[in-house]
């Protein structure tokens, strides 16, 4: 397994916003097996209208918590475009997370032990379901905005085109309707330096934590491009060792680590690989098309990880979408950095009749 990571802790004005619904049957996954049941960390911000009608539901990334106003400040807020004073918040962690939700890291009841490595395969489509058992525990029958950015813009996929009547309007930025193989790449060069380290399945102190520092290393790459890196962490005097640009990547391996634990990452990493809206349907085109929200997409201009084609794709390909495309120094990362180019666009979309 892995080194013991808490659970996300809120801060203490944030606290009686995390929530934990515990869904006591057994819940099927797409590869076949199924969990004996399901855990789901949650946080709500603001109140639900007598009408029902202003839910903004958040889909976060990879390695995020279900607490958006921590992580995506200046769009998610008060006072911002996104504001528990005019919407009911909705943000739920993601199934293999190891924040709370059902993960490597929950204990199987069967066993009594961690699922550890024993953990099932998931996919982006069972991500979803999990946001379905929420939605009906919460009584949520229509929502205003869905919005995510990366894996978290894979889910709102997934779910707009596959309840089409749910999501009045959609945002989604910087992901794509299917994985590449560039971005499956990228996740499997992470996945053997996980398993590089012959440690990263047991389960004691600090037990994968090396492989997990050197696979968030090869993240920040696709992360954020050679532009960032010259211009943040180029050394401007002689040296032969020692540089900016390694002491970065060192730093940022170990932010990680005591952050998150290895085996939510690899089999969040393998989830993300599987996302493809179009299987069982027809099409990606097709899955696309079905979408009756209206929607935005986003790009990040310097996004070399979802280039902005993908983006470009999916706009395409939904009716009336509308398609946005943002500057940023900071590449994929673009996306939790631009509150303000990202606000005036979500504006937009709001004020669309």
């Amino acid at each position: 397994m892995t080194k013991l990571t808490p659970q996300y802790q809120p801060k203490p004005d944030q606290q009686d916003n995390l929530k934990s619904l515990k869904f006591n049957q057994e819940f099927s996954l797409e590869c076949g097996n199924t969990l004996p049941e399901l855990e789901i960390s949650y946080t709500t911000h603001g109140s639900l209208s007598p009408e029902r009608d202003n839910v903004v539901w958040v889909f976060h990334a990879l390695t995020a918590n279900a607490d958006p106003v921590e992580w995506w400040p200046g769009v998610v807020g008060k006072g911002c475009i996104i504001n528990p004073d005019k919407h009911f918040i909705v943000c739920a962690n993601i199934l293999g997370s190891c924040y709370g939700t059902t993960g490597p890291d929950s204990i199987d009841p069967k066993t009594g032990e961690k699922y550890g490595p024993n953990f099932p395969l998931i996919t982006v489509k069972d991500m979803v379901n999990a946001h379905r058992v929420l939605q009906e525990h919460l009584g949520i029958s229509k929502i205003l905005l869905g919005i995510g950015g990366s894996m978290g813009g894979q889910q709102l996929l997934e779910w707009a085109s596959s309840d089409v009547d749910l999501f009045e309007s959609i945002c989604v930025i910087a992901t794509n309707a299917r994985h590449s193989a560039w971005g499956i790449a990228f996740n499997t060069a992470q996945r053997m330096a996980i398993e590089a380290d012959p440690t990263y399945r047991y389960n004691y102190e600090g037990a994968g934590e090396k492989g997990l520092q050197a696979a968030r290393a090869i993240a920040m790459l696709s992360y954020r491009n050679q532009n960032t890196y010259r211009k943040t962490q180029t050394d401007f005097e002689d040296k032969v060792d020692d540089f900016k640009a390694s002491s970065y990547q060192y730093y940022q391996g170990q932010k990680l680590s005591d952050r998150f634990t290895v085996l939510s990452y690899w089999y969040l990493s393998k989830a993300m690989d599987s996302h493809n809206i179009g299987r069982g349907k027809k099409s990606v085109r097709h899955a696309l098309k079905s979408i009756k929200a209206k929607t935005l997409v986003l790009g990040i201009r310097t996004d070399i990880l979802f280039p902005y084609a993908e983006q470009k794709f999916i706009a395409k390909n939904i009716k009336d979408a509308e398609f946005g495309l943002i500057d940023s120094l900071y590449g994929h990362d673009g996306f939790l950095i631009e509150a303000k180019a990202i606000t005036k666009q979500i504006q937009a979309l709001l004020n669309k009749k």
